[in-house]
């Protein structure tokens, strides 16, 4: 009866293989591509938290350490549009609909993350909108809203919407 060969690995190989999964799944986990548009808020397990410090990662490939974590925001204009009903000065229901411009203001996104988090729209801008829309329209009649004063009433409503939202790291660009 013939004896039929053995296949056998060179001793040592077997490390070699175990550090090379092990090192590509580091490698794999410590990288991070941020797109045009979007920067990174790190957040580091180990040292601190949320990074404000220093600006956030740009656009780009980082690595970074696998332990930490990169949030990525979207740093271009955004839009939100609302649909509300408010009060006239004469207590009428008026149904409306604003349109804001905003972004989150690149150079503090560690802030904006570490205080109001990725749904800092509808924690922040939302709110500041309608306060800010019931509080100006409510000022004035139905006919002069529909009329002679939608351009005052469309600034006054970004000026009290930009007040509000000022010291939020939002930057609002206009209200339409």
């Amino acid at each position: 009866m013939a004896q039929q060969p053995q296949l056998s690995f060179p001793k040592g190989i077997l490390p070699i293989v175990f550090i090379g999964i092990i090192l590509l799944i580091f490698i794999t986990k410590s990288t991070v591509t941020i797109d045009a548009g979007e920067a990174g808020v790190l957040w580091k397990r180990f040292d601190g938290g949320v990074v404000i410090d220093e600006p956030p990662l740009g656009e780009g490939f980082h690595l970074v350490a696998p332990w930490n974590t990169v949030i990525v925001y979207e740093t271009r204009q955004m839009e939100l549009t609302e649909k509300m009903k408010v009060l006239s000065s004469n207590g009428l229901d008026i149904q409306l609909e604003a349109t804001a411009w905003y972004q989150p203001k690149a150079d503090e996104l560690g802030k904006l993350h570490q205080t109001k988090g990725t749904n800092y729209l509808d924690r922040v801008l939302k709110p500041a909108m309608r306060s800010a829309t019931r509080s100006v329209v409510g000022r004035y009649t139905p006919e002069q809203i529909y009329s002679s004063k939608r351009d005052a009433i469309q600034e006054e409503i970004f000026d009290e919407t930009k007040r509000i939202v000022n010291d939020q790291f939002i930057q609002l660009n206009d209200v339409l």
